[in-house]
């Protein structure tokens, strides 16, 4: 009897060291598998990055190229710079942002905090969902047929910032409402419970806690559209000199300049310029994911 009682938990404890060891093993291929998969997705990113590096480098750390537009240059010769197209992309990526980032932010706070699920909730939320599928050439159409054919406005560079705004708002409703749902109930009740009025609650509660997510939300839209191709070959013309109004007149920007340096043929001042612009958009979109993660590290509730 003795013996048997004992071959007993000996018998459990191997049991148990086999399903440890089984684990272990699944554990560590999971693991492997993991990391493989981050590897191979890292592969392409810093093939692109170094492409852009070594090719764009080598003339975005002249001054000029900051400072000087490409006004009496031609583009199959060096020389001049990108300020126009720098100029024109703010200009224009401002303008879209000043519209749709209050639209997005308000109309996620209705979805999240005032709607009971009625029928304007469940309109609003399917137009999101349309809106964020719509490709960037469609809303750039949709813009010309109702801003410039209908109305009867020219081309211009907030034509191009409304039809950005189409393609900014569902991002930012997205992201902002899925950050409010993420602050607790808690908060929001214990602030009632003092007696204070819902939408200071809003104000002073949920937006501060939920404004590291919503700031890198609104990043990611501005990030997006910055690099939109379609609008500005539609709705504004062309043009290699500074212009800082966006409603009159031709306007440049880093995506239209590097369409020019394209369809301008392959010689090697015009590739040298074409990946500057390439290369000094994507150092603008790191500067501002850089700002928002500053941004919302300072201003966010501390834990």
């Amino acid at each position: 009897m003795t013996t048997t009682a004992n071959a007993k938990p000996a018998s459990a404890g191997a049991t148990f060291l086999d399903i440890s060891s089984s684990r272990k093993a699944t554990n560590t291929i999971a693991t492997v598998v993991v990391w493989a998969a981050m590897i191979l997705a890292m592969v392409p990113l810093v093939w692109v990055l170094w492409e852009l590096f070594a090719r764009g480098s080598g003339i975005i750390f002249s001054a000029d190229w900051w400072t000087t537009s490409q006004r009496g240059v031609m583009n199959s010769v060096a020389g001049g710079g990108a300020a126009h197209a720098i100029i024109g992309t703010f200009v224009q990526t401002i303008l879209a942002s000043i519209i749709s980032i209050p639209i997005g932010i308000f109309t996620a706070i209705y979805l999240v905090e005032y709607s009971k699920g009625g029928w304007l909730a469940r309109t609003t939320t399917f137009m999101v969902d349309i809106l964020s599928g719509v490709p960037s050439i469609v809303a750039a159409l949709f813009i010309f047929a109702m801003w410039i054919t209908l109305f009867g406005f020219g081309r211009s560079g907030f034509a191009v910032a409304l039809s950005l705004v189409l393609l900014m708002i569902p991002i930012v409703v997205r992201n902002t409402e899925e950050m409010l749902r993420v602050v607790p109930m808690d908060l929001r009740e214990a602030s009632y419970a003092l007696g204070v009025p819902k939408w200071k609650t809003i104000a002073r509660i949920v937006l501060p806690t939920a404004l590291s997510g919503i700031v890198t939300g609104i990043m990611l839209a501005i990030a997006r559209v910055m690099g939109e191709s379609s609008p500005v070959l539609v709705l504004v013309g062309s043009s290699s000199i500074i212009n800082w109004d966006a409603f009159k007149g031709s306007q440049s920007s880093l995506p239209l300049m590097m369409l020019d340096m394209y369809k301008a043929g392959a010689q090697p001042a015009v590739l040298d310029k074409l990946w500057g612009a390439a290369l000094t958009l994507v150092i603008l979109i790191a500067i501002l994911n850089i700002a928002a993660r500053v941004i919302s590290a300072k201003f966010s509730v501390k834990k």
